[in-house]
């Protein structure tokens, strides 16, 4: 628009908006730049633009399968120990769990990490709750219990 006068002119008598910037979301003028400071404050930005939250995209991986592990490594490459061991209980359990490789994904890495309030991983999930890391895990199978935490609908 800097270099092309008619293209300046024209588009504000078509958005029928007398400044610059002017955002566009599908086709549809969404505002300028005081209308898209305010939608960044209230938090309507995101919305607008259809972008997805951290927090909305964590819930959606959470909740894609009824026993969610969130791992480093996948089931045949584990790449830490305790991803390994987790993954060999599990199995050992008979239990159906699907997988998530936070190492491929930092912003689900770090944002897991608030969003479930356990720093470490793994993290098994199941219908959508945390059930724990590791120790857990162990805890529940040394106990007896993990089949029924999981429920035993989860078992293969």
């Amino acid at each position: 628009i800097l270099t092309n006068e008619d293209v300046r002119q024209g588009l504000k008598k078509y958005s029928n908006w007398p400044t610059y910037p002017q955002l566009y979301v599908n086709g549809k003028l969404v505002g300028g730049l005081d209308i898209v400071q305010d939608m960044a404050e209230d938090g309507d930005l995101a919305d607008q633009l259809g972008i997805e939250s951290l927090n909305e995209r964590l819930k959606k991986l959470i909740e894609s399968s009824p026993v969610m592990l969130f791992m480093k490594g996948n089931p045949n490459e584990p790449r830490c120990g305790f991803s390994r061991t987790i993954v060999q209980i599990l199995q050992e359990e008979g239990i159906k769990f699907s997988t998530f490789d936070i190492l491929e994904d930092e912003d689900v890495r770090q944002g897991l990490k608030t969003y479930s309030n356990w720093p470490t991983f793994p993290q098994l999930y199941v219908d959508g709750k945390l059930l724990g890391g590791l120790d857990i895990v162990r805890e529940l199978q040394e106990d007896g219990e993990l089949l029924d935490s999981i429920g035993h609908k989860n078992k293969l």
